[in-house]
């Protein structure tokens, strides 16, 4: 069952300063698809960017991936209304658990991480844009977060079975000081195609061209492994950290 975002009352009031620049949808259960001819500037979901930033009032008709009845209980909105996110979790489910390798060959489990805050989001590591965008915000919310970013694990989950390579990522991660802050995890179509699945992200790829569209956002995920949290593309930092003492003592 799918349990419907819905904005915060804070959230509500600002819809014109909350933009998000990717739309989510469901990966395909075969193989990617082709993008569209692209015009002038960044891409995400086979379209120029341009055409793409929406109000954050989008986001309340974004789903989150869960199982279980409709009958679980919605945690009341005054609860939450304390965080920065701009959509938040109704009914609150938890968070799919998957496993896939980093780009040194380890294993890694989401749910290992429990106890501690979880920022997931779904990225490439030659995206020409929006991927380098939410990796920025999330290395200058650590920063800002100080002794506090203990508490929190970064997760990005590769949208590019065959371009994100060992190489690549470890590459990705030197450039952008994320080496040991940001668990990137990479594998096949086979591995990764299911874990995008579970959290209703859409994936779109050229075999011309380098460019992946996909949805792009970060989920905010509770240190009980709950998915709680929605941010947008182009969140604002202090978001984050505003909000990562609370998922992690949620």
């Amino acid at each position: 069952m799918l349990g419907e975002l819905k904005l915060t009352p804070e959230a509500k009031s600002t819809t014109t300063e909350h933009r998000t620049i990717a739309n989510v949808g469901r990966v395909p259960d075969s193989t990617h698809r082709s993008e569209k001819d692209q015009g002038p500037g960044g891409v995400c979901n086979g379209v120029p960017l341009s055409r793409l930033v929406a109000s954050t009032a989008a986001l309340a008709c974004i789903a989150i991936a869960g199982c279980g009845s409709s009958s679980t209980p919605a945690k009341p909105a005054a609860a939450t209304a304390s965080y920065d996110a701009p959509a938040q979790a109704s009914p609150i489910r938890e968070a799919p658990d998957f496993s896939l390798r980093d780009s040194t060959g380890r294993p890694v489990r989401l749910s290992q991480f429990r106890g501690k805050a979880i920022l997931l989001t779904f990225i490439y590591d030659h995206c020409p844009d929006v991927c380098p965008l939410i990796v920025a915000n999330l290395h200058n919310a650590l920063v800002k977060l100080g002794s506090h970013a203990s508490s929190v694990q970064i997760v990005a989950v590769s949208v590019d079975p065959t371009g994100d390579t060992p190489k690549t990522v470890k590459a990705f991660l030197s450039a952008h000081e994320m080496t040991g802050r940001m668990e990137y995890l990479i594998g096949s179509f086979k591995q990764l195609a299911p874990v995008w699945r579970e959290y209703g992200v859409q994936v779109q790829g050229s075999p011309n061209r380098r460019e992946v569209g996909h949805s792009a956002f970060v989920y905010g995920i509770t240190g009980t492994g709950n998915l709680l949290a929605l941010y947008p593309a182009n969140f604002t930092p202090a978001w984050i950290v505003h909000d990562v003492p609370l998922l992690a003592a949620h």
